[in-house]
């Protein structure tokens, strides 16, 4: 377990946790932030015994209220010598991940923690829970994080949610595809338990490879997705964990996975 200021990162079994610890900033980002989820991601990803990434805020207030606006500008101050951000850095980071990662909301998530939601491969969220993208009532707009929005939600929802600022409920953010499960908090943890089961015992190599694929072809046209795909599930077939998983189901018991 590895605890700093911001960030706590700790093993669970076979699922990575990576918890947001600034519950009296209502877990908002700053660069400690953004730096301590990268290296949590970094550290799943090197970990052979991990399986899945839970991604949440310390708790019950705030998931991720967005960026830490009490040193007013800071947020938003960019390194022109250099190229990337490290808040687009994270995201980049997170979409060419090759493990599972689910998104735990406990609490409010608004603006940049929309993005941390939108990096996330699924989520669960208590009922109670608020989103948002309130960045246009500061006079600033929620930039990086359309370019993973775009792909989740309906366009006139992100419309209506960039250029109005305001909030919306949980019912309404899982109409829109942000979210997988809507539960009571008390539930949550179940959920999210129930979640996690369903993931690891099934094939790494299979969930690794299926991720890389699923993000190449995500820009492909119909025609290059297909001769991608086509070669991809035969270089799939040739791996133990598909042997295993076809002896398996042929002997009528349960795959033993190696994840090669």
């Amino acid at each position: 377990m590895t605890d700093t200021t911001a960030v706590i990162a700790e093993k669970r079994g076979q699922a990575f946790w990576i918890t947001i610890n600034r519950p009296e900033k209502r877990n908002a980002l700053n660069g400690e932030v953004i730096a301590g989820i990268a290296r949590g991601y970094h550290d799943a990803q090197d970990d052979k015994d991990v399986r899945v990434i839970v991604l949440t805020g310390a708790g019950d207030k705030a998931f991720c209220a967005g960026a830490d606006l009490q040193n007013s500008g800071a947020a938003f101050a960019m390194d022109h010598s250099r190229p990337n951000v490290d808040y687009a850095d994270l995201l980049r980071l997170s979409q060419n991940a090759t493990k599972p990662a689910i998104a735990r909301l406990s609490g409010v998530c608004m603006a940049g923690g929309m993005g941390l939601l939108c990096m996330t491969d699924m989520a669960v969220a208590a009922d109670h829970v608020i989103f948002g993208l309130p960045e246009v009532k500061v006079g600033v707009f929620p930039m990086q994080v359309l370019s993973l929005l775009q792909e989740i939600a309906p366009r006139r929802l992100v419309n209506e949610w960039a250029l109005t600022g305001e909030p919306f409920d949980a019912k309404a953010a899982k109409e829109a595809g942000l979210l997988n499960y809507v539960v009571p908090a008390a539930e949550l943890d179940a959920k999210l338990d129930w979640l996690i089961g369903r993931i690891v015992d099934k094939s790494p190599t299979a969930i690794r490879r299926g991720k890389y694929a699923m993000r190449a072809i995500a820009s492909m046209s119909f025609d290059e997705s297909i001769a991608y795909t086509e070669s991809q599930i035969a270089l799939l077939a040739m791996t133990e964990d598909a042997k295993e998983g076809l002896k398996a189901f042929s002997e009528k018991r349960k795959p033993v996975w190696t994840g090669r």
